[in-house]
């Protein structure tokens, strides 16, 4: 199955073939012999295991800043009410969203809450007819600039995603579609800050339910505030180039007091 996944991994190999490293067979895969193995995500969500190799580190999530981002119809929105509901489907669950906005506007609406869609670009996600008052829906928002501002983020457990609503601090309902999203889900769930409804069973009747408990038990925020306030404190890329610096430095010094001394840009 490995084949499969070759077109992605594309850039992936010609940094190998640059830096004149013969070819991993899975690059998903943490390979035994490896000099140095990072983990992109933080401590907070898993914790180093006495199995983990000693060379095998949990640096925090490399956040990528990227400013602002929010539309002016989105800043309205925010400053003309109490936060909102947000629903994200990242960027990988987004192209098989099913009826997950329609079920999720239905949600906020017999909640009486306000609700942000990021709906994304694919036509078949748009609303069809009008949006129950208070829900609006964009394709796209910076996690980052509309997640502080959430009463709940409602996402489906990416790693991106979650590693961006942890930071944010705000109560989470996870509803994972596949992959790593069912434990990142479990996680979650035991750190006290999310609940959690499988893909298969999300509908607006269960997502309202589960979101008024969020909203009902202060101890989930309360919670997440505490974890946000824990990841927002780690330094995942700079913790990643001094791992990467050191190895360097080890495995070829005079390389690297060459760069130090400007021989290379």
């Amino acid at each position: 199955m490995a084949f499969l996944l070759e077109p992605i991994w594309k850039p992936f190999r010609a940094l190998e073939k640059d830096l004149g490293l013969p070819s991993l067979p899975n690059p998903l895969i943490w390979p035994p012999q490896s000099s140095l193995v990072l983990g992109l995500f933080s401590p907070v969500l898993g914790a180093p295991q006495r199995d983990w190799p000693s060379n095998a580190h949990a640096t925090g999530f490399p956040f990528f800043e990227h400013g602002n981002g929010k539309s002016p119809e989105l800043h309205q929105f925010f400053d003309a009410g109490e936060p909102p509901i947000v629903f994200t489907l990242g960027s990988a669950a987004v192209g098989a969203a099913g009826d997950f906005f329609l079920q999720s506007a239905e949600a906020a609406h017999s909640l009486g809450r306000r609700a942000v869609l990021l709906v994304g670009r694919d036509p078949r996600n748009q609303p069809v007819g009008k949006l129950p008052p208070g829900v609006i829906a964009v394709p796209y928002a910076p996690h980052a600039t509309v997640f502080p501002r959430a009463s709940v983020v409602v996402h489906q457990g990416g790693i991106g995603t979650t590693g961006e609503a942890m930071r944010a601090g705000r109560p989470m309902l996870v509803v994972p579609y596949s992959h790593d999203q069912p434990d990142h889900a479990a996680r979650l769930k035991r750190l006290g800050v999310a609940r959690s409804i499988p893909r298969e069973r999300y509908n607006a009747a269960l997502a309202a339910r589960e979101i008024a408990a969020l909203l009902r038990d202060k101890s989930y925020a309360g919670r997440a505030a505490d974890v946000g306030a824990r990841v927002r404190s780690e330094t995942g890329l700079a913790k990643a180039c001094d791992l990467l610096e050191g190895l360097l430095r080890k495995s070829h010094p005079q390389t690297l007091a060459f760069q130090q001394a400007g021989g290379m840009n």
